[in-house]
């Protein structure tokens, strides 16, 4: 296993870490501050390290004929697409801010940067990393620009072939070494059986000098635990107050229930793997005497008999010795009569 760790304010990660995981708000705060804090505290509340948001620069980001493309979505916030995006947008004023309310509630704030006015916003308000999405896996001007700031980087891999996430690799490592890469499947949601999890071990073994992570757009949260089995120490998952509220991430989010659990399990797998060394526990002993066995006299047994394979049986609850020891019987003389039930002592042959 390599010993890479990378630090996000005051969480350190590697492979013998809990998992970092981010509660991805994305714009589910739908431009409203105070619903954005709401946001913040119940996330707080679950037991999540990280809280994020997506930053755009709408204008510069697209072209004009798209900007104004009439969206008619029932998710929709603005007429055409521009305006959407525009509604959903917080200022510097309310970054800062945010910011600010989530140090204070003792997670870590960062956000998705796409594209290269908004890394330079986000820098500006000190981010102390940056998020880059799926659909930019292929934009090696954007991931270069965003690993000369040598903060530490979270790339999602999604719509990539191998060979696209090796060339974003060696693009971003040459310039930091600050990488976190997270297995991703596009869709929203995704369904199980694109998730292709096993891509986790894959990544693990190109990519050593990588923390590897999951970005999770599966609706649930039983797959999760899996992806940290298999070697991933960041997991993002998409967060709401309310599935039924106005939005298209809402529906595939977890709600607090849901997110809180998933901190839960992903803390128990941590302690459940434990160490690859098989033990006894002091606790499984009361189990061991009601259920396990014990070499007792199968029959009355007589002085002098020499014991049989039919002279002997295994019986509940524990209290001598193992059946494995049998063997250490057979074959010799009894000194002493037996009972059935009682149980056999090396000393009685």
């Amino acid at each position: 296993m390599t010993s890479k760790k990378i630090k996000i304010g005051d969480r350190i990660i590697s492979d013998d870490s809990e998992c970092f995981v981010i509660a991805e708000v994305g714009h589910n705060h739908q431009g409203d501050l105070e619903t954005a804090k709401r946001l913040f505290e119940t996330a707080k509340y679950c037991g999540v390290d990280a809280v994020k948001l997506q930053k755009r620069n709408n204008r510069s980001l697209y072209t004009k004929k798209y900007f104004d493309t009439a969206y008619n979505s029932e998710n929709a916030f603005g007429k055409t697409y521009g305006l959407h995006r525009q509604a959903l947008e917080f200022g510097k004023k309310q970054y800062k801010y945010l910011k600010r309310y989530a140090e204070k509630l003792g997670i870590i704030f960062f956000v998705t940067a796409w594209d290269f006015k908004s890394v330079d916003f986000l820098n500006d308000i000190g981010v102390n990393c940056f998020k880059t999405a799926s659909s930019d896996i292929h934009n090696i001007p954007l991931l270069t620009y965003v690993a000369k700031f040598k903060k530490p980087m979270i790339v999602s891999t999604g719509t990539a072939t191998l060979e696209d996430v090796k060339r974003a690799y060696r693009a971003i490592v040459a310039i930091n070494s600050k990488l976190v890469l997270m297995q991703c499947t596009a869709a929203y949601p995704a369904p199980a059986h694109l998730l292709d999890l096993r891509v986790i071990e894959t990544y693990k073994k190109e990519f050593p000098e990588a923390i590897i992570g999951f970005s999770s757009h599966f609706n649930g949260i039983s797959v999760d635990p899996v992806a940290y089995t298999l070697g991933a120490r960041v997991i993002e998952k998409h967060f709401t107050l309310d599935r039924a509220m106005k939005g298209s991430d809402h529906a595939f989010s977890l709600e607090p229930v849901g997110m809180r659990k998933l901190v839960r399990d992903l803390q128990r797998v941590k302690m459940a793997l434990g160490d690859g060394v098989k033990k006894f526990y002091e606790e499984e002993r009361a189990g061991l005497y009601k259920m396990g066995k014990c070499i007792v006299a199968a029959r009355s047994l007589k002085a002098g008999q020499t014991i049989g394979r039919s002279d002997l049986t295994f019986k509940s609850p524990f209290e001598g010795l193992l059946p494995y020891e049998a063997d250490k019987f057979y074959g010799k003389v009894l000194k002493t009569p037996l009972k059935k039930d009682q149980l056999l002592k090396l000393e009685y042959v």
